[in-house]
């Protein structure tokens, strides 16, 4: 008899693959308690370890998180859709609305771990921002949370004499946020670059992010121009990926 490609699967990925089916026909919905590495075990006949592999599997991929003391739980979390060209257009900050606005609909998003200092620029930030390296930035730290869930870190920076004295300085920027207060200072942005990539995460960002463990991170850093090219911020993200999906919506 030929051998099928699904038994040429390791035992721990035909294992998360039956869980995920189970999980995609709803026999275990939100929140519901997957079976234990035991009751693997029992069932298929495996290893501890390969029943941990199938567990992870699901961790990795975002369906499933790992409670402390408690087990392995599908996840209950709706996944944010981040539309990356309709959040930056100026309708929305200029409006005196969030960017994040656009992305959350009714869903209940708290920034917090906010961190608002000066600093002398690094060089990789000193080339973006066409400044003197070690020249003063404003540099603005804040995490973001999104239905009680640890979604994106984010690190703007800003020249320090540009937004000397504006609300930018400060831990709450006011309506519209850093995008309407530059506005006011002559330096509204009009054109964005986005750069995306992807790594596994520090320790410190899988411990600020909630990350279960093998849960990769995706990079966004944004520079916004004013006119003529003039950069006037640069931000860092970091974000979790089994909670974003990244949409482009753009005529050819």
């Amino acid at each position: 008899m030929a051998t099928t490609g699904g038994d040429r699967q390791p035992k721990y990925q035909r294992i998360a693959s039956a869980l995920r089916e189970s999980i995609k026909a709803g026999e275990y919905g939100p929140g519901d308690r997957l079976p234990g590495e035991n009751d693997l075990m029992e069932k298929h006949g495996v290893a501890r370890m390969t029943a941990r592999q199938a567990l992870g599997v699901l961790q990795n991929e975002g369906l499933a998180e790992s409670r402390k003391g408690a087990g392995v739980f599908v996840r209950d979390f709706r996944p944010l859709r981040r539309r990356g060209i309709q959040r930056l257009s100026q309708e929305q900050w200029g409006s005196g609305r969030s960017i994040w606005s656009a992305d959350i609909e009714d869903r209940t998003l708290v920034v917090d771990q906010v961190a608002v200092s000066e600093e002398p620029a690094q060089e990789r930030i000193a080339r973006v921002l066409d400044i003197a390296p070690g020249e003063a930035v404003c540099v603005r730290r804040r995490r973001f949370v999104l239905d009680g869930k640890p979604v994106l870190l984010a690190t703007s920076y800003l020249s320090a004499a540009l937004v000397a004295g504006s609300a930018i300085t400060q831990e709450d920027t006011g309506p519209g946020g850093t995008y309407a207060r530059l506005a006011e200072l002559g330096a509204k942005p009009v054109h964005f670059r986005e750069e995306v990539r992807s790594r596994m995460p520090s320790q410190d960002e899988a411990s600020r992010l909630n990350l279960s463990m093998g849960t990769p991170v995706i990079l966004i850093c944004r520079t916004a121009f004013a006119g003529e090219e003039q950069p006037v911020e640069v931000n860092e993200m970091t974000l979790d990926s089994a909670s974003y999906i990244l949409e482009y919506d753009f005529d050819g």
